[in-house]
Formats: C-alpha cells, sequence, structure tokens
C-alpha cells in the first residue's frame, strides 16, 4: 500500500490514537474525566501523577482528539471530546478481556471473587426504574454525583455508607454504581449491604457508559 495512499493517511491517524491509550496513566485520566470536567490540577492529584507528567499526557490525549480543554481564569480545564470516547474505551475492555490472558485472570481472581453474581443491564434497570421497584444507589464522590448521575439515584459516597445505612431501605433491592466497569466502589458497597441484610446488586458498568449509550442524566452538567 503506498504511503501516499488516502487509506494509509487515515491509518497513520488512527494509529496516533492508539498510540495515545497505550499507557495506563492516560487510561486512568480518561476513566476520571468521564464522570465530567475536571482542571489538571484535580486530575493529577485524582491519578496519582505528577503535575508535569498529568501535563504531559493530556497534551497527547489532546492531540489525538480524545480530549478537549479550555480556559476557567488561571485553570486549564478538561473534558472528553465526546461519548465515542467512552465506546472506545468500553471497546477496548471488551477485547482485552476476551483475548488478554493477564486481564483474564484479573478480572476471575479480584473482581469476581468480591461479586460472581450477575450485574443488573441498563435495559434491567430501566424497566425497574419506571416500576419504582428499585433503589439507585450512586457510590462516588458528592462532587461527581452533583455533575451529573442517573436520575432519581441516592448518593452516599461508599466511605460513608456504612454510617449511612439508616438512610436506605431494605423494603427494595438496590442497584449501585460507580465510576465503571473496574472501579472498585460498586463492588464494595454491595458487599456492605449484603452483609447488612439488604438486598443488592450492581449496574454492570458505570455512570460514563450509562451516558454513554444516551440513556438520562440529570445534574449541573448533565446538558453540556
Amino acid at each position: 500500500m503506498p504511503k501516499s495512499s488516502p487509506k494509509c493517511a487515515v491509518f497513520e491517524q488512527f494509529a496516533e490514537v492508539a498510540k495515545a491509550l497505550g499507557h495506563s496513566g492516560r487510561l486512568a485520566i480518561l476513566e476520571h474525566l468521564a464522570q465530567g470536567e475536571r482542571s489538571v490540577d484535580v486530575i493529577a492529584q485524582l491519578t496519582g501523577l505528577s503535575l508535569a507528567n498529568t501535563s504531559q499526557h493530556l497534551k497527547r490525549l489532546r492531540a489525538a482528539g480524545l480530549v478537549h480543554s479550555r480556559k476557567d481564569g488561571k485553570f486549564l480545564v478538561c473534558r472528553l471530546s465526546d461519548d465515542s470516547v467512552i465506546d472506545l474505551l468500553s471497546a477496548l475492555r471488551r477485547t482485552g478481556e476476551r483475548h488478554v490472558a493477564e486481564v483474564d485472570k484479573i478480572v476471575t481472581s479480584y473482581f469476581h471473587k468480591r461479586d460472581s453474581m450477575e450485574a443488573v443491564s441498563h435495559q434491567e434497570l430501566v424497566r425497574r426504574m419506571e416500576e419504582g421497584t428499585v433503589t439507585v444507589l450512586d457510590v462516588r464522590p458528592e462532587n461527581e454525583f452533583e455533575m451529573a448521575h442517573i436520575p432519581g439515584a441516592i448518593n452516599v459516597p461508599v466511605k460513608q455508607l456504612s454510617d449511612r445505612m439508616s438512610e436506605l431501605s431494605s423494603d427494595q433491592e438496590i442497584v449501585a454504581y460507580c465510576r465503571g466497569p473496574y472501579c472498585v466502589f460498586a463492588f464494595e458497597a454491595v458487599a456492605t449491604l449484603r452483609k447488612n441484610g439488604f438486598k443488592a446488586k450492581r449496574l454492570e458498568d458505570g455512570y460514563p457508559e450509562w451516558k454513554a449509550k444516551g440513556l438520562p442524566i440529570e445534574g449541573t452538567s448533565a446538558g453540556s
């Protein structure tokens, strides 16, 4: 294939996107940006990366078209370019789980060990929300919940769950969700709830995947 061909040029750009995903730190940044806009300083704090490294990773992600940024006073605020980035991360996850033995080993030994029960699908949760037969529990930090969440969800960050159990009704099953399929918050929340006599399950993934499917959300940034 001639290097000057349009197909080759397109493949070169696709390769840049793939290279931008080729670092665990950048994948962690994208997971946090999937919850909503973040300043560079906050992203560094959340990921545990240095400010300099965070800036370099974001530069690479912007160059690949995966992240957009804007100035807000003296701060640089970043967000995902659109929900197709979440679809891309989901495809990467599914492919890794199916074809990379080490990924399957980690998922089986860590996540499945904590909850081997089948998670609740988006369609099932929508149906049960419409019927009013489920309590939806968002166990992310409060600021992430305020930016956007599943309509009607109750926010109890996982670290506060043991102290706020009285706020939840045991009359309905609880479906907990968090940042995504590899976020441990929902696993920990469900384990805590079951230990205390609640009927609880996890949503099959997290808030970003729910939003990417075009399902309803609410919050301060829900219309952005």
